[in-house]
């Protein structure tokens, strides 16, 4: 006789954590992986791709996962993933960790949906008789520019799902400038399960602001109806340089940059610390957030001029935590509240007023993020939401 618990259906969430195993990731999945079982879903992770690894060590793509999932799965199994979880390289030579190839594809006949988080999972056909396919996109834009562009692939890859939600909450607002063309696009953003970053360490005025990124990114630039869209954070960073000068408190950058790079930074007033540290370890990634006095960051031109209404998985993390967040006005306003824990810029003196906001009652800054982050992301709300949407 079964005495499992009923549940409210059986749940793959397909995602990238062993293939680009930082802690920032980590995070963006377990929080739906926990939210969902938190709403009595049966929930499993997998993924099942012909791609090979990034290995952040080396800074290189490679066929052996083994080391990434070395890092990751014990991460999954201390949240209570142990059985639930499985890497699959569908490339010659790859192996299978975790579930067995069999168990993965037993599952696969006895699942009740997906989310296609990232839309990292390349579908095939054991994918297809899955009944429920969500496809949930993470960065609007270049998904959607395809589409308009008639590319074929990514036209099949969107076919083979039955719903779809972007981060890019205000995708067809008459204010929007991406086509919105063929699909329906349903809103949503990251969930997080707040439980993860209940913080410990009192609210720090000494603190620097921070932020954890990637300075340059190569390759991903769009050209749309002759304008250049890009897809890197340093063009926007540097338009804000001198911020730190502005201000008499301190900025840092947790990011890996070029000597060139390095002195400009630093000869403006910002402290900078090597991101790998803290972006390999799930504890030292979140101490850093919980940590910070806030979180200043810009975000990638693809998402802000074309007002996406799109807003980072990280800097939600940071609102959880009870840290303040001014980043990049990308028409997230419109959704979230603004002026008191959360703050959207376009300019400098966007920037500043910002500051001196949070200055004048940095304790209440703090309380009123972490409201907006029980308010507007709490995995439980933005999950049960998806998932009714979907159907379930």
């Amino acid at each position: 006789m079964n005495t499992s618990p009923p549940t409210r259906g059986k749940i793959i969430v397909f995602g990238i954590v062993f293939w680009y195993p930082l802690a920032g990731v980590t995070y963006q999945f377990l929080h739906y992986l926990i939210g969902l079982r938190n709403l009595g879903y049966d929930v499993y992770y997998i993924e099942d791709s012909g791609r090979w690894i990034y290995d952040a060590m080396k800074f290189e793509f490679s066929p052996d996962a083994s080391g990434n999932v070395a890092a990751v799965a014990p991460v999954l199994e201390a949240h209570g993933f142990a059985g639930r979880w499985a890497y699959r390289g569908h490339y010659p030579g790859g192996r299978c960790y975790g579930m067995s190839e069999q168990e993965i594809l037993q599952l696969y006949r006895e699942a009740d949906g997906f989310l296609n988080v990232t839309a990292s999972q390349e579908l095939r056909d054991e994918h297809m008789a899955i009944p429920r396919r969500i496809y949930v996109e993470s960065d609007p834009f270049a998904v959607q520019i395809k589409v308009a562009q008639g590319d074929e692939p990514t036209l099949a890859a969107l076919d083979a799902h039955d719903i779809h939600f972007s981060f890019g909450e205000n995708l067809g607002a008459p204010d929007c400038t991406v086509p919105v063309e063929r699909y329906r696009w349903l809103p949503t953003r990251q969930p997080v399960v707040m439980d993860l970053w209940e913080n410990p360490f009192p609210p720090d005025p000494r603190a620097p602001y921070t932020t954890i990124t990637t300075w340059h990114n190569k390759g991903k630039s769009i050209v749309y109806q002759g304008e250049k869209y890009y897809w890197t954070k340093d063009r926007e960073f540097l338009r804000f340089v001198d911020l730190p000068r502005r201000r008499p408190v301190p900025f840092e950058l947790a990011v890996v940059v070029d000597e060139e790079t390095d002195r400009l930074l630093r000869g403006n007033g910002w402290s900078l610390v090597h991101s790998l540290p803290v972006s390999k370890d799930v504890n030292a990634y979140r101490q850093y957030i919980q940590r910070s006095r806030g979180e200043f960051t810009v975000a990638k031109d693809q998402v802000v001029r074309p007002v996406t209404g799109w807003f980072s998985d990280r800097s939600a993390s940071f609102l959880a935590a009870g840290r303040p967040v001014i980043t990049h006005e990308t028409g997230f306003s419109k959704f979230l509240p603004t002026g008191r824990g959360l703050f959207g810029f376009l300019t400098m003196e966007d920037i500043l007023a910002a500051v001196d906001v949070i200055e004048s009652d940095y304790a209440g800054a703090c309380r009123a993020a972490k409201e907006v982050a029980a308010e507007c992301f709490a995995a439980e709300k933005v999950l049960g939401s998806l998932m009714e949407r979907a159907g379930f």
